[in-house]
């Protein structure tokens, strides 16, 4: 009699590998934000570690489930990381603006200004009225909240990818 039991779980994994995710996001954002450097090209890296998380996580549970992954499985590992590390990151951006870096938002705002005026186009006080709107929404609650939200978003579109190419179903008959 075969028992076809496996030691890992969808959560476990994705519970685990955010944390790391999380971890190692937040460690690089500390220090483009202490550098300044938070609207920089040097932003994306946090893309990049997302990518390698979900890309090892859903390595870890296809090796510790017998070889076999199924798109769904790759998919669920991928969302569960990305969720445990957009709140770790939510969380730490709020924190890190309302009690460590004030001056942040007030950088963001002077760029945004800088990149319209840059562009031209659009008169002074279009650029006030644009800037005024942009300033009620750049707060460490609402960016905290886009945090989040745009996680999940490139982590479904990530782990979408990832799962694709990872996946090695169970055979439907054996």
């Amino acid at each position: 009699m075969e028992t076809n039991a496996t030691s890992v779980t969808t959560s476990s994994v994705g519970l685990r590998y955010g944390l790391l995710t999380g971890l190692v996001s937040i460690i690089i954002s500390f220090a483009l934000n202490v550098a300044h450097l938070e609207q920089s090209p040097a932003k994306w890296l946090s893309t990049i570690i997302l990518i390698v998380g979900v890309f090892l996580a859903q390595r870890f549970y296809k090796e510790h489930n017998a070889g076999f992954m199924s798109y769904g499985e790759g998919l669920s590992v991928g969302m569960m990381l990305t969720l445990v590390s957009g709140i770790m990151g939510a969380v730490f951006s709020y924190i890190y603006i309302s009690f460590m870096d004030n001056g942040m938002i007030a950088r963001m705002l002077d760029k945004a200004r800088t990149d319209m005026e840059s562009k031209g186009g659009a008169s002074d006080e279009q650029i006030d009225q644009a800037m005024q709107l942009t300033a009620k929404f750049m707060t460490p609650v609402t960016i905290s909240l886009f945090v989040v939200l745009f996680s999940l978003l490139f982590g479904l579109a990530i782990s979408l990818v990832v799962s694709a190419i990872i996946k090695n179903p169970k055979p439907e008959f054996e």
